[in-house]
């Protein structure tokens, strides 16, 4: 018996690999990312998917890794609300408070919430259109748009810069004109 997805994850592993790993360390930083292409990639290719393209291979890990990301981030909150709540008058430091000082990319885009970190990323990072960026994480293209205008202004605010995307810019200027 032939299993019929084994040459697709093998052509994703080593045409496409660097690529994934390089948008999960974006996302997640680089001590997560390794765990979390790998725990995509098996939550993808573990259920009887075909795939009629590599490329849609890949973009559906891509989402499986923002995915993946955004809950990991969630659990990792309701978890220490819970040691917070329970801990006998013991509070443990949250190691997300220690944001460095340094004004870098990286640090303005540890500051901006899961989902607006992933719009923004896969909008700036890595090219990606607004429609595309909707599609890949399953969004409406105005939420996307919404996610990315309001991650350039913290990250602008945090590094100083004055940073503009103009296509989702315009976009939002025209809607909130026609209201």
């Amino acid at each position: 018996m032939t299993v019929t997805w084994e040459p697709m994850l093998h052509e994703l592993a080593s045409q496409r690999m660097g690529r994934l790993l390089a948008f999960a360390t974006i996302l997640a930083g680089p001590t997560r990312a390794d765990d979390l292409v790998q725990d995509a990639v098996v939550a993808v290719f573990s259920r009887t998917r075909r795939f009629d393209t590599l490329a849609q291979a890949e973009q559906y890990v891509r989402r499986a890794i923002a995915t993946k990301y955004i809950d990991s981030l969630r659990k990792d909150k309701a978890d220490r609300e819970r040691m917070r709540r329970y801990a006998a008058g013991e509070i443990l430091p949250d190691p997300t408070d220690r944001i460095v000082a340094s004004h870098t990319v990286d640090d303005a885009l540890a500051q901006l919430p899961p989902r607006v970190r992933a719009c923004v990323v896969l909008r700036h990072l890595e090219d990606l259109s607004v429609r595309e960026t909707a599609h890949t994480l399953g969004l409406s293209e105005g939420a996307v748009k919404r996610y990315v205008s309001d991650g350039l202004r913290t990250m602008n605010a945090y590094l100083g810069t004055g940073y503009r995307d103009v296509e989702t810019e315009t976009a939002t200027t025209t809607e909130r004109s026609a209201r």
